[in-house]
């Protein structure tokens, strides 16, 4: 198999990524792997599509340090390759890390992603439906069932009203981003502050409003779900908790997170069956749930991160069957090729 992953740039990567485990793990499988920048496509007047790519020259890896340095470095193999030659093209860039000095490549993974798609290759998640996924309304679309009492707006005075409506207690943050950019935890002594907080949420755009759950103090638990079933192996789920004992309500690991060890309860199953339809509708082949108690905070589809934190809780490398199971649908591909869609076969 020929794999490429879309990262938002090659230089900027790093070796705890979940992309670097995946290609490592697929290059140790006698894979292609590929990596490349949403700054590397290049649409040829034939309308052909390549990418400036960089692959490890060595056919095996123990370490991901070892491997994301020889990405990164004068060894490894730069070729541009034609995408037609790809088997899956896996977009693992975040959008909203481009937000302000490089707006250009918010949406260029996902419209790259749409022309490969349309040319045969197996493109996840699903660009057409990533498109709808840019900022946090997404998550709208799923169960009210699931989700914290919400409100989306840019008017100061919807927020606050909100936020009295939850007993002064409540948590604000952008409609778009990621990684706990900007998040606030709203506290009845807040009061006085409460309008800065606003003020620098609503100063890049919409702002979310959502209901506190008490249970977040305890963390959140990351779980990640493949083909809209929960990521298992003989009875273990890719799943941890993130807490943080920093004292930061924030849980998102580059905030001061750590990770440990957690069941999965019918809570969280139940959730996953709740999304699951919606997921596999959309093409979202692998996506991270963070969840407090019975609802989800939020549902990650560009770039879930922590396959690693789930090995290291679990003892199992989930990374190998996310690559068995990209294989699967190649061989899949084989079998349908134009009669099922990319979303289909991404889900399948």
């Amino acid at each position: 198999m020929r794999i490429g992953f879309v990262v938002n740039d090659v230089a900027t990567e790093q070796a705890s990524y979940t992309t670097t485990r995946l290609g490592m793990c697929a290059t140790n499988h006698g894979h292609e792997a590929w990596t490349l920048g949403v700054g590397d496509f290049v649409y040829k007047p034939d309308g052909s599509i390549h990418a400036n790519a960089r692959a490890a020259s060595g056919k095996e890896y123990d370490s991901l340090e070892k491997y994301m340095t020889e990405i990164q470095g004068e060894d490894a193999r730069q070729e541009q390759i034609l995408l037609d030659d790809v088997d899956v093209l896996m977009l693992r860039n975040d959008p909203s890390e481009d937000t302000a000095e490089r707006s250009w490549a918010q949406t260029t993974g996902i419209l790259f992603g749409q022309l490969a798609a349309q040319r045969g290759t197996i493109v996840v998640n699903d660009p057409s439906n990533l498109a709808n996924a840019l900022n946090k309304t997404y998550f709208q679309h799923f169960p009210e069932q699931v989700r914290p009492k919400t409100c989306i707006s840019r008017d100061p005075e919807e927020i606050k009203e909100f936020i009295a409506a939850q007993g002064g207690k409540g948590v604000i943050k952008p409609l778009q981003g990621s990684g706990g950019s900007s998040v606030f935890l709203v506290r009845k002594a807040d009061a006085p502050n409460l309008n800065q907080m606003i003020e620098a949420v609503i100063r890049d755009g919409y702002c979310i409003a959502q209901e506190y759950l008490p249970a977040a103090k305890e963390g959140d638990i990351r779980l990640f779900v493949m083909n809209g079933r929960p990521l298992q192996h003989n009875g273990k789920y890719a799943a941890f908790r993130r807490v943080n004992k920093t004292g930061d309500m924030r849980s998102n690991m580059h905030t001061g997170g750590e990770s440990e060890a957690v069941e999965i309860d019918d809570d969280a199953l139940q959730l996953v069956e709740m999304v699951g339809p919606k997921l596999i509708a959309d093409g979202m082949f692998l996506v991270g749930l963070d969840i407090v108690k019975d609802k989800l905070m939020e549902i990650n589809v560009f770039t879930p991160g922590g396959l690693g934190s789930a090995q290291q809780a679990t003892g199992v490398d989930f990374a190998e069957i996310v690559i068995a199971d990209l294989v699967r649908k190649v061989r899949g591909k084989k079998y349908y090729g134009r009669n099922i869609s990319n979303a289909q076969i991404a889900t399948m």
